[in-house]
């Protein structure tokens, strides 16, 4: 990965964006597309649109969500403490004790607490604690003193930024979905630089919103675009690791390129166009199998109007919505080489309807 680009990767991750709160992250999408896209948008909604080739009469759009898991400010306590719900799903057990910013005023260092372990009674101790049994503690000691600095409604996110581990692996809070979002920025780049993109074939790489809370923003979008074809790019849940059991879901493995969706969210031509790119580029990909409606933007990309040939791609991840997710730099690079070969391979008269 070429320097410029990773620390692009990195500044995505630090920069906040909770769901209904993406305007920070979309800024920095729109600022690094602009060097490349023939047009850049910003709807009503807050999804961003790079587009190459917009007087094209076929559509292809490529869906990655801006949006992150996080938390929202609903009580602030007479001793200053913050409570908080969630923002998206997230695994309760794994925030105790991590630090966090709250997005006020201006930006609070703090950190979750609970009960100190000593305090807590048998039952208790072997409970998984709920979002009540937690709050924030930013060091203030009134309700006037934290309002002060934070209000009702602030947004909150973990305090964990990018960081490397051994081989071509790396660790940050939010890779689902920055990286699919820097996916996005990395298409256009290259379609522009390289070219192989065909002169009456349009792509439209949204960075998305609010998919954590039921993808609302490719909905809209999509609507408002009317592709013939979209491919949406989200983390796919890993299986490499201890007690992982892919007999229930399927192998997804780090290192080994993303996963190809096959099953009813994707479309077969689709499908066959993928395989044929990475076959022919030697683009390392796995097969998944996925029987049920996604929980990814794909599922309303492909039901938008008439209906859209949607596809679906999968960076593998370990430890989804932690505050500590692993991804291997290399699938993401593979992801991108992957997309690119595909939106070269649509011509104007594509035809997607499955025979």
């Amino acid at each position: 990965m070429r320097d410029a680009s990773l620390e692009h990767l990195k500044t995505l991750i630090a920069t906040p964006s909770p769901s209904g709160f993406e305007q920070p992250v979309a800024h920095l999408y729109r600022n690094y597309v602009s060097e490349f896209a023939d047009k850049v948008i910003t709807d009503v909604m807050g999804n961003v649109s790079a587009c190459i080739n917009p007087q094209a009469a076929m559509r292809i759009m490529y869906a990655g969500h801006m949006d992150e898991i996080g938390f929202i400010v609903h009580f602030i306590d007479e001793d200053g403490f913050l409570f908080f719900n969630t923002i998206g799903g997230t695994d309760v057990a794994t925030e105790i004790g991590q630090r966090v910013w709250v997005h006020g005023k201006e930006r609070v260092q703090g950190v979750i607490g609970r009960k100190a372990i000593q305090t807590l009674k048998a039952d208790e101790s072997k409970q998984t604690p709920t979002l009540k049994d937690l709050w924030i503690d930013i060091g203030a000691t009134s309700r006037e003193q934290a309002e002060a600095v934070v209000k009702i409604g602030s947004p909150v996110t973990l305090q964990t930024e990018f960081a490397a581990l051994l081989g071509s692996n790396a660790t940050a809070r939010a890779f689902d979905n920055k990286a699919g979002l820097f996916i996005g920025g990395e298409i256009v780049r290259r379609l522009a630089e390289e070219g192989g993109l065909h002169p009456d074939v349009g792509l439209y790489a949204l960075g998305t919103v609010q998919e954590e809370i039921g993808s609302r923003g490719a909905q809209t979008a999509a609507f408002n675009l009317a592709p013939h074809t979209a491919l949406a790019v989200d983390m796919g849940v890993a299986m490499d690791y201890p007690l992982a059991r892919p007999e229930e879901q399927g192998r997804l493995d780090l290192g080994k390129g993303p996963g190809i969706s096959q099953g009813p969210n994707t479309n077969p031509i689709v499908l066959d166009i993928l395989l044929k790119a990475a076959l022919e580029e030697s683009i390392p990909y796995q097969l998944q199998a996925y029987g049920d409606k996604s929980p990814t933007d794909a599922r309303l990309l492909q039901t938008n109007r008439s209906g859209v040939a949607t596809g679906l791609l999968s960076v593998p991840l370990r430890y989804m919505h932690t505050p500590s997710e692993v991804l291997c730099l290399n699938d993401v690079e593979a992801t991108i080489d992957l997309v690119c070969g595909y939106c070269r391979r649509i011509r104007p008269d594509t035809d997607f309807t499955p025979w």
